[in-house]
C-alpha cells in the first residue's frame, strides 16, 4: 500500500509531504518527505505508468503566491524526480489529481488567484513532466471548490465540489462536466436548503456518475454521509444518506466488482471514539445489504431505513428499508411537532428489503401542505428516523 499526507515530525520544514509504502501486511518498507522550509501538505495520490507516484497538495515554499497547488513526481522508491507548483499571487490548492490517458495529470482543487469568485474551483492538465498545457476556473461570485476530478470516456473530465454561487441557499453540491480541453458542457447542483458537500466522483459503467459526500439538509443527524447517482447528463437518479445522530460524512467513492459501491469516510455516530473510520458498501441502488447471523457481527444492524426518494418531493415519495429477520413492523410519518401523520405499515414483515410509498395525505386522505416532516420505522425496540421535505 502507499499512503500520502503530511508530518510535522520529519521534513526540511514546518510540515511536509509525507508519503509512505507499506507491504501487504501494513509494515513500513519506506518512507519520504518533499517540501521545503515552510508548510507542505498532500491532499491526493495516484499511481503512474512507471511504476511511480504522483502527489498533489499545497506548498506555501515553493511557487508564485502565498500558497501553491503542489505537484511531486516520484519513481517506485519514492524519489522525487520533478516537482512544480501552479498558481497566482494569492492561495491556490488542489484537492485531486489522476493520470490521464495521455500520460499527463489532471488536478482538481481551488483557487484565489483566478476565477470569478473568492475561491473558484480550478482544474489544471499538465503533460507527463508536470508542464502545464492548460487551466481552467468554474464558479461564480461565491465560494466555490473543487473536490475531485475523474477522466470520463468520452476524454473530458467530471469535477465534484461544492458551490456557494448556484442552487439553493447555504452550499450545494457542485457537479461540471467538461469536454477533453476543460471547456465547459454542463454543470449541476444538488442540495436543499441548508448545506451539502461533494467529496468524490467517479464514472459509473452505463455513462452516469456516483458521488459521495455529506448533506446537513437531509441529515438525520448533524450530518450524513451523502450518495448521489445520476445518469449521463448530471441528472439525478437516485439519492442516499447513511449516519446517526452525530456527524458522519463521506469523502471518498469506488465502483465494486458486483456493480456496487464502497464510500469512505468519517463517523461521530458510531464506533469506539469522537471520529472513526467509516467504510459503507452498497449495492448498484446504493442499499446496505444487511444479512447473515447477528451474532457473528460486531456492530449489528437489525433494520435500516433509507432516506425516502425523491427528497424533497412533491407528490408521492417512495421509502425503502431493511429487516435482517422477520419482525413486527410499524411505519409512519409525523409531522414536526410529533403528532402522527400517517400510518403506512402495519404488520409482520419478512426479513429483506422492502418499498412502500407516501402520498402526501394523512389517515384521512386529505393531502398534507408543505414542510418538514418525518419517517420512523419500529422493529421491536429498535427504531431509526429519516427527515422528508414536502414541497407542493
Amino acid at each position: 500500500y502507499v499512503v500520502a499526507g503530511y508530518t510535522f515530525s520529519f521534513g526540511a520544514g514546518v510540515a511536509d509531504v509525507y508519503l509512505i509504502k507499506t507491504d501487504g501486511a501494513g509494515d513500513t518498507l519506506w518512507t519520504r518527505t518533499y517540501g521545503g522550509n515552510e508548510y507542505e501538505y498532500a491532499k491526493a495520490l495516484d499511481t503512474t505508468g512507471d511504476g511511480g507516484y504522483v502527489v498533489a497538495g499545497h506548498t506555501e515554499s515553493f511557487g508564485a503566491g502565498n500558497g501553491d497547488v503542489y505537484l511531486v513526481k516520484t519513481d517506485s522508491s519514492g524519489d522525487t524526480v520533478w516537482t512544480r507548483a501552479y498558481g497566482g499571487p494569492e492561495i491556490d490548492w488542489a484537492e485531486s489529481v489522476e493520470r490521464t490517458d495521455d500520460g499527463g495529470y489532471v488536478i482538481a482543487g481551488s483557487t484565489e488567484s483566478f476565477g470569478a469568485g473568492n475561491p473558484d474551483v480550478y482544474l489544471i492538465k499538465t503533460d507527463a513532466v508536470g508542464d502545464t498545457l492548460w487551466t481552467r476556473t468554474y464558479g461564480g461570485t461565491g465560494y466555490d471548490h473543487g473536490r475531485s476530478v475523474a477522466q470520463t470516456d468520452d476524454g473530458g473530465y467530471i469535477i465534484a465540489g461544492q458551490t456557494g454561487s448556484f442552487g439553493a441557499p447555504g452550499y450545494n453540491v457542485y457537479l461540471v462536466k467538461t469536454n477533453g480541453a476543460g471547456d465547459t458542457l454542463w454543470t449541476r447542483t444538488y442540495g436543499g436548503s441548508d448545506y451539502e458537500y461533494g467529496y468524490s466522483v467517479a464514472q459509473t459503467d452505463d455513462g452516469g456518475y456516483i458521488i459521495a459526500g455529506y448533506t446537513e439538509t437531509f441529515a438525520v443527524g448533524g450530518w450524513d454521509v451523502y450518495l448521489i447517482r445520476t445518469d449521463e447528463a448530471g441528472d439525478t437518479v437516485w439519492t442516499r444518506t447513511f449516519g446517526g445522530l452525530q456527524h458522519d460524512y463521506g469523502h471518498w467513492i469506488e465502483a465494486t466488482e458486483d456493480r456496487g459501491y464502497i464510500i469512505a469516510g468519517s463517523t461521530d455516530s458510531f464506533g469506539a471514539g469522537n471520529a472513526d473510520v467509516y467504510l459503507i458498501k452498497t449495492d448498484a441502488n446504493g442499499y446496505v445489504q444487511v444479512s447473515g447471523d447477528l451474532d457473528e457481527i460486531p456492530r449489528p444492524r437489525y433494520l435500516y431505513l433509507s432516506q425516502n426518494h425523491p427528497n424533497p418531493f412533491g407528490s408521492s415519495t417512495t421509502i425503502s428499508y431493511s429487516l435482517a429477520a422477520a419482525a413486527q413492523v410499524r411505519l409512519a410519518v409525523y409531522d414536526i411537532r410529533g403528532a402522527r401523520v400517517r400510518g403506512l405499515v402495519s404488520g409482520t414483515a419478512p426479513a429483506g428489503s422492502h418499498q412502500v410509498a407516501w402520498d402526501g395525505r394523512d389517515e384521512r386522505g386529505r393531502e398534507v401542505g408543505s414542510g418538514i416532516y418525518f419517517c420512523r420505522l419500529e422493529a421491536g425496540e429498535r427504531s431509526e428516523t429519516r427527515r422528508m421535505v414536502l414541497l407542493r
